[in-house]
This record gives structure tokens, C-alpha cells and sequence, in this order.
């Protein structure tokens, strides 16, 4: 277990080496205003944005989660524990007015950038309108 990060994961890395190089900048695991305890693997902070790239094994993903054959019951608790405190982050953002983004590991990195991108747009857009 102690050869898995916790940040700086490879399609972590990928993701934001895209955004760099399109010129964009971030914050980098920052620590959550909802809960101190909580970080966000990429933040926008100028328009709230909140970025988490889930593995697939941590966070249940749908397409690629395999339960393991040993210690059944304790993986399954991890799991669901992890999903129920991804759900409860994203509300507690949300109810601060803040946006939460959740994006696969297994997400083409291009891809994943270009919808960090036209999220980051949006926002920044409507709070522009707010300015005028």
C-alpha cells in the first residue's frame, strides 16, 4: 500500500501537464475550504472549480472496479466508504457554491483537459456577467 500516491499519479500528471501547456494555471492538492482534511487534485480557485481524478480501484469506477478474491468484506466497506465521502464532498461543495469535477484515471487526457477547460469557460463567463 505504500507504493500508492496519493498525488502526483500519472494521469494526474497528464492531465495537468495538458492544462500547463494550454495555459492554464492551478493549484495543486489543495486542501478543501468545505473540509481541511480533503484535497482536490487540480483547483481553479478564481472561479471555484474543483478537479479529482478517481482511480478506478479506489473509487469503484464502473467499467474497470474488480472486487478482490481475498478480504472481501473489508474492500467492499473501503470502496463504498470512499464513493460515500466522494458524493458527500461534492455536495458540501456545491452547497458553498463551489463546483466539483470528477474525472476517471482512465479518461483519455486530452480529453479530460478539454472538459476542465470548457467547465473552467463556463464559470468564468458567468462570473464575468456578475461583474457588469
Amino acid at each position: 500500500m505504500q507504493a500508492n500516491r496519493g498525488r502526483d499519479t500519472g494521469p494526474e500528471m497528464a492531465v495537468r501537464s495538458i492544462l500547463h501547456r494550454w495555459g492554464l494555471r492551478y493549484r495543486v492538492n489543495l486542501p478543501l475550504p468545505i473540509d481541511r482534511r480533503r484535497r482536490a487534485d487540480v483547483v481553479f480557485s478564481r472561479v471555484g472549480l474543483y478537479v479529482f481524478v478517481d482511480g478506478c480501484f479506489w473509487h469503484g469506477c464502473p467499467q474497470h472496479f474488480v472486487m478482490p478474491k481475498t478480504r472481501t468484506a473489508f474492500w467492499r466497506e473501503k470502496v463504498e466508504g470512499n464513493r460515500a465521502r466522494d458524493r458527500d464532498t461534492d455536495e458540501r461543495l456545491r452547497n458553498a457554491g463551489l463546483t466539483p469535477l470528477r474525472i476517471w484515471e482512465h479518461a483519455d487526457p486530452e480529453t479530460a483537459a478539454l472538459l476542465i477547460v470548457d467547465t473552467y469557460s463556463r464559470l468564468l463567463e458567468g462570473r464575468l456577467r456578475l461583474a457588469l
